[in-house]
């Protein structure tokens, strides 16, 4: 991985982001994506510093967790602004598919089955929200 990477990323948080803008994904989803990402990334810095310091680290499927739940633009930014995890190979494999399985998930969701049900989940999520909102 590269530079590239970077680019790969932010062009593609930028896509879902015009995505949910012009209601092709639900926008609590482009949120979550935007979230995931900073999280992530802010998590890569933290293991980094951690590791200077020789002290406890996060585990690296917590962290592939994080980038297969849709924070994966933030490891791959934090991987090379970072410096962070880019020279071992089997972690990198492992991002790699956890980028591809993702983006075939987000593929799959530009469907007509996938969008009912992702209209479906923003809607039952914006119940929750307004019911649970509704009781501070």
């Amino acid at each position: 991985m590269n530079k590239f990477s970077i680019g790969f990323a932010c062009c593609f948080l930028i896509f879902i982001t015009f995505a949910g803008y012009l209601t092709y994904l639900p926008e609590v989803l482009v949120l979550v994506y935007w979230l995931l990402s900073l999280c992530t990334f802010s998590l890569y810095a933290f293991d980094k510093s951690r590791a200077k310091k020789g002290e406890w680290r996060i585990k690296e499927k917590h962290l592939h967790l994080l980038a297969l739940a849709g924070g994966w633009p933030g490891a791959l930014t934090a991987q090379q602004l970072l410096r962070h995890k880019s020279l071992k190979p089997s972690f990198r494999r492992g991002l790699v598919l956890t980028v591809l399985v993702n983006i075939s998930v987000v593929i799959y969701m530009f469907s007509p089955q996938a969008r009912e049900v992702l209209n479906e989940l923003a809607e039952s999520i914006g119940r929750l929200i307004t019911l649970y909102g509704g009781m501070s």
